[in-house]
């Protein structure tokens, strides 16, 4: 594995890019800093990526059953970090969304029920009927506002700094499911609708959102169906909730949805990705791509049925990327098995800085692994050895079954 080349003080500097976008800085610089030579065709034309996250997930729990009771952008953050791959200029702490900033799409009365909910820490029969909050799934909980308010927040400043091009992941945001007055699915806030809006905010007309999380994004699509400067892509599993999104669904003419059979494997993920996604995203030429990695695709999710390994959802990244767009957002969403969250989602950072998976990982970053629990889950009794020691699953390649390639064609027609 190639780790970063750390240069010795009386390095000098080879090339200086200044007026080709390069921000005045010598080509050894942006290679110290991205990792990898071979991402400077995206660094010259605009500044390394940047990780927003924040201190707040680290401790915040929807409750100690609750599937969102593990740590997940914390875990990202030690990893990247254990891993050498998050240098405190790359990191930018999340600040929390303001109420006039969050109902640019969602009601002022539900962003004030959400604010005295957490300061009573009960709700009331009024907003568990109107709100959904305070159900089995959208719970009560310490942080009810300001953890979804910290997520999106960061994806509303993500939209800021991309004004003028760049990369930016926000692995907190993803949260795909919350509507304009309710929470939905374990989400109280949709920060990737609130990120598209301050894109466009910024002037940023045309927007792909590829969204291949296990479940359909049928919040995002609330928000921006029918808007047709927004491509909508989404891979999801076929009949798992919301049950929503099946193929025959385009939301008013600008989305493509495919639901998924159980089992869909890596290869067909790549049949996907060649003959759907990267086709479409390239022929729509955005000014902006929105990805969203959901971690509970792969196979250990115990949320999902699908057999993914986190390979595949970083090739679907490095796919994107090979598209060169002006500006990329990289946002988290569901996951909830400690390990495979962790494990993937740090992949996605490496895969935007250059840097390749190690084969093994050094002590310091299998200690972050080690430290997670699992409880109250059978995964969590007995892991396997190598959610410990490396971030690469072993391919879990496999047939490209007929109904794949007959949905993708059903979207192909289109």
């Amino acid at each position: 594995m190639k780790q970063r080349q750390v240069l010795p003080v009386h390095a000098k500097p080879q090339i200086n890019f200044k007026e080709k976008g390069g921000f005045g800085r010598p080509f050894s610089f942006w290679v110290y800093m991205c990792g990898n030579p071979l991402t400077v065709r995206y660094v010259i034309s605009m500044q390394c990526p940047r990780f927003i996250g924040h201190e707040i997930f680290r401790h915040s729990s929807y409750g100690r059953w609750h599937p969102l009771r593990v740590p997940r952008v914390s875990t990202v953050k030690d990893l990247s970090r254990a891993l050498g791959w998050l240098p405190p200029e790359q990191f930018i702490t999340s600040p929390r969304a303001k109420p006039a900033a969050l109902t640019q799409w969602h009601t002022p009365d539900y962003i004030a029920a959400l604010q005295r909910i957490e300061a009573d820490q009960t709700a009331s029969e009024q907003d568990r009927k109107r709100h959904d909050i305070g159900s089995v799934t959208n719970p009560v909980f310490g942080e009810i506002f300001r953890r979804p308010a910290t997520a999106a927040g960061g994806s509303i400043l993500a939209g800021e700094l991309l004004r003028e091009g760049g990369v930016i992941y926000n692995p907190a945001g993803g949260t795909h499911h919350g509507m304009p007055d309710r929470a939905n699915g374990f989400c109280y806030l949709n920060d990737p609708v609130l990120a598209m809006l301050s894109l466009r905010h910024q002037g940023v007309r045309r927007i792909a959102y590829i969204d291949i999380d296990a479940h359909h994004p049928d919040g995002v699509e609330v928000g921006f169906g029918g808007d047709p400067d927004c491509l909508m892509i989404s891979v999801h599993e076929d009949r798992l909730w919301p049950r929503t999104g099946q193929i025959e669904n385009d939301a008013g003419g600008n989305a493509l949805n495919l639901p998924v059979p159980r089992g869909f494997n890596d290869s067909e993920m790549a049949f996907v990705r060649e003959a759907l996604i990267v086709p479409r995203v390239q022929a729509f030429q955005p000014d902006a791509i929105v990805f969203l990695c959901g971690a509970d695709a792969v196979e250990e999710d115990p949320l999902s049925h699908l057999s993914l390994s986190n390979n595949a959802h970083w090739d679907v990244l490095r796919a994107l990327m090979a598209l060169s767009p002006p500006r990329l957002l990289v946002l988290g969403g569901g996951g909830y098995n400690p390990w495979s969250v962790g494990r993937l989602w740090t992949g996605i950072w490496g895969v935007l800085n250059g840097y390749e998976a190690p084969e093994v990982l050094p002590p310091d970053a299998q200690a972050v692994l080690r430290a997670l629990r699992f409880d109250g889950n059978r995964r969590g009794k007995n892991p396997p050895e190598h959610w410990f020691t490396t971030l690469r699953d072993a391919p879990r390649e496999g047939v490209v079954r007929d109904a794949v390639k007959e949905s993708v064609d059903v979207l192909l027609k289109r």
